[in-house]
């Protein structure tokens, strides 16, 4: 049957041929386009549901959207790889509770995003701002600042995941005061629970912060140009 339908095809006159050729091309360049389109939408979700879970204290959830070898490094704290590790860390890292406390502020708003999905649409790298209004009611407030440098993965279940989380934190000030005013030692430090749960590797982040001008790598290129950004 095969060979007939090729037989068939090739005594079409050459003009149907292309024609036929054409919507093919095509046809293949629109899959190509919904493939990079849903990767971007199903990413941009993925990054999103993080941040809500991190506003509540949902450390399970947060840590359940990261692949069996993912990675989470905020700050100068290290690298934490896999689930189970990510959510023991994130629950340490604000106070050790499980969800958060009366009057516990924990808002990571992400904005600006930059998506870059694969060809292929099972991976892609992406760019976003970190805001964050952190504190605790009558107690203390603090803004932070910083930049995430991520990448995802799509799993042989279709669903995506985060591969690696990044976080550039360039300060965390008080929000009486301001980074105006900005003491040294405030910008960029350690985190008590780093110190207390050991990561699985060091800080790969450079330590240069606010009022140091301080630029994280860029991991997709420029969108016009296509060249690496530097600065």
């Amino acid at each position: 049957m095969r060979i007939l339908l090729a037989m068939a095809a090739l005594a079409l006159p050459a003009s149907v041929q292309a024609q036929s050729a054409a919507q093919s091309g095509e046809i293949a360049a629109l899959d190509a386009r919904v493939t990079v389109l849903e990767g971007t939408r199903e990413v941009r979700n993925l990054q999103r549901a993080f941040g809500y879970f991190m506003d509540r204290g949902l450390w399970r959830q947060a840590a359940q959207l990261f692949a069996d070898d993912g990675t989470i490094e905020i700050g100068l704290d290290g690298v934490y790889r896999g689930p189970e590790r990510i959510e023991h860390y994130l629950r340490l890292l604000h106070g050790g509770q499980e969800g958060l406390i009366y009057g516990q502020l924990n808002e990571w708003v992400t904005l600006q995003p930059m998506i870059a999905v694969a060809p292929d649409g099972l991976s892609a790298s992406a760019r976003w701002r970190d805001l964050g209004m952190l504190g605790q009611y009558k107690s203390h407030a603090e803004w932070r600042d910083g930049i995430y440098e991520n990448t995802y993965v799509k799993g042989a279940d279709g669903k995506w995941r985060i591969a690696s989380l990044t976080l550039y934190v360039n300060f965390v000030v008080p929000y009486k005061e301001g980074w105006a005013r900005l003491e040294p030692g405030e910008g960029l430090t350690r985190s008590q629970a780093s110190m207390d749960f050991p990561p699985d590797a060091s800080s790969s982040v450079d330590g240069a912060a606010f009022p140091a001008v301080n630029v994280p790598p860029f991991a997709i290129p420029h969108p016009v140009t296509g060249r690496e950004v530097r600065r």
